[in-house]
């Protein structure tokens, strides 16, 4: 079911992984990457060129100066210094639904620079090892007595709390992962996050007075959200508002 994406064009899109590299401490010019095609080395393509491939998410790794970029196609790793491609990965089985369904599947980053890649219809993350490139596929057991297919749309890892959250678009429902991407919880909202576009976590220290929560910036079309969690995860609060990362 995949199939179209955002009406963003590809230079706006562009700009989006310019910033990126930007916060990655690199060139802005820089841009995009992918998976693996063993000798294979390109340059970050011109704008013109990314109709046939257009970019999904964006994702900086500025500890190891990498750029993930995710395509209709698969992923794209690229090196932020030298704006090459390095790799290009295709994900098998990969499923999800085109804009006009939902927003896109979103791609994080995680404590090993593994990248992660959601889908936004079904709760099944695929793992890209940052080393090998090598993918696994991980069908989540979900915790909820709802019965519902979930997907994410916004998917973020916390290194204070160890694990991956996500944000569900049909219900606006938080869900937290382990990190080894076996199961998934619910974790209840004072307030739905509907049609949720990126979850960030902002550095703990900006808010020593909730140093005991989990605090997530949540942006949608719809509007900004800051989430704080309870220090036992089993529940969040949430506070409309514009959030800054």
């Amino acid at each position: 079911m995949n199939g179209s994406i955002s009406k963003r064009s590809a230079a706006s899109v562009l700009g989006v992984a310019a910033i990126a590299v930007v916060v990655a401490g690199c060139n802005p010019d820089a841009a995009t990457s992918s998976a693996p095609r063993a000798g294979v080395v390109e340059s970050i393509p011109h704008d013109s060129h990314r109709a046939e491939r257009p970019i999904l998410r964006t994702q900086a790794d500025a500890a190891r100066n990498r750029l993930w970029v995710l395509t209709p196609m698969g992923v794209e790793l690229y090196d932020a210094a030298t704006q090459r491609k390095v790799a290009q990965i295709a994900l098998p089985d990969w499923l999800w639904a085109g804009s006009q369904y939902a927003g896109p599947p979103d791609l994080a980053i995680g404590p090993r620079g593994e990248a992660v890649i959601s889908s936004n219809v079904v709760p099944t993350l695929w793992r890209v090892d940052p080393v090998t490139f090598a993918v696994s596929k991980h069908d989540l057991a979900i915790e909820d007595d709802t019965g519902r297919d979930i997907g994410f749309t916004a998917l973020a890892y916390s290194a204070q709390q160890g694990a991956y959250f996500g944000v569900s678009p049909t219900q606006g429902s938080l869900w937290r992962i382990d990190p080894l991407l076996r199961r998934a919880q619910n974790v209840p909202l004072s307030a739905p996050l509907p049609k949720a576009w990126t979850l960030a976590i902002p550095p703990r220290e900006r808010d020593q007075r909730a140093s005991l929560f989990v605090g997530f910036c949540v942006r949608s079309e719809q509007g900004d959200w800051t989430v704080n969690l309870a220090p036992d995860q089993r529940s969040g609060y949430v506070r409309p508002g514009q959030c800054v990362i």
